[in-house]
C-alpha cells in the first residue's frame, strides 16, 4: 500500500508543479488584442503562444514519464532505489534466453528482473520478494555458537 501511496503523492506533486507552471505561463503571456470586446483564445491564432503550449505539454508528458520510471525502479517494501545491476543471459545465445538485467534492494527485500530486449510489445518487470535471506543467515550464526 505504501508503494501506491508514494506513487500517488509523486503524481500529485507533479500535477501541482504543472498547474503552477501553467498559471505562470498564462500570467506571463500578454492578453491578445480584442476587437469589438470579443475575447479570442490565443491558442491556434498566436504562433508564439501555441509553441509555448506545445513545449509545456511536452514538459508535462516528460515529467509524468520520469515519475513513473522512477517508481518502477524502487523497492516495493522500503521504497528505496534499487541498486547493483547484474546482467543475466548472453546476446550470442539469444535463443536460449533473453538477456536481462537484475536489480536488488540494498536491504535485501527483493530483486527486479528487467528484460533488455523487447520483441513483442512491453515486457513484464518481474519483482521477486526475498523473505528468508536474513533468517537463513541468522540461523547459520546461531548454530555456530
Amino acid at each position: 500500500m505504501r508503494y501506491i501511496s508514494y506513487l500517488a503523492g509523486k503524481l500529485a506533486a507533479a500535477a501541482a508543479l504543472l498547474a503552477l507552471a501553467w498559471k505562470g505561463l498564462r500570467a506571463w503571456w500578454p492578453e491578445p488584442y480584442s476587437f469589438d470586446e470579443v475575447k479570442l483564445d490565443p491558442f491556434g491564432r498566436d504562433l508564439g503562444y501555441t509553441a509555448a503550449v506545445m513545449l509545456f505539454s511536452l514538459m508535462a508528458v516528460g515529467l509524468i514519464y520520469l515519475v513513473i520510471l522512477d517508481q518502477r525502479f524502487r523497492c516495493r517494501t522500503c521504497l528505496r532505489r534499487l541498486r547493483m545491476p547484474v546482467t543475466r543471459g548472453t546476446w550470442n545465445q539469444f535463443l536460449l534466453g533473453v538477456p536481462s538485467t537484475e536489480y536488488i534492494c540494498p536491504y535485501g527485500h527483493g530483486t527486479l528482473r528487467v528484460e533488455d530486449v523487447h520483441l513483442a510489445g512491453v515486457s513484464d518487470m518481474n519483482w521477486k520478494p526475498i523473505d528468508d535471506m536474513w533468517k537463513e543467515l541468522e540461523e547459520l550464526e546461531t548454530t555456530k555458537r
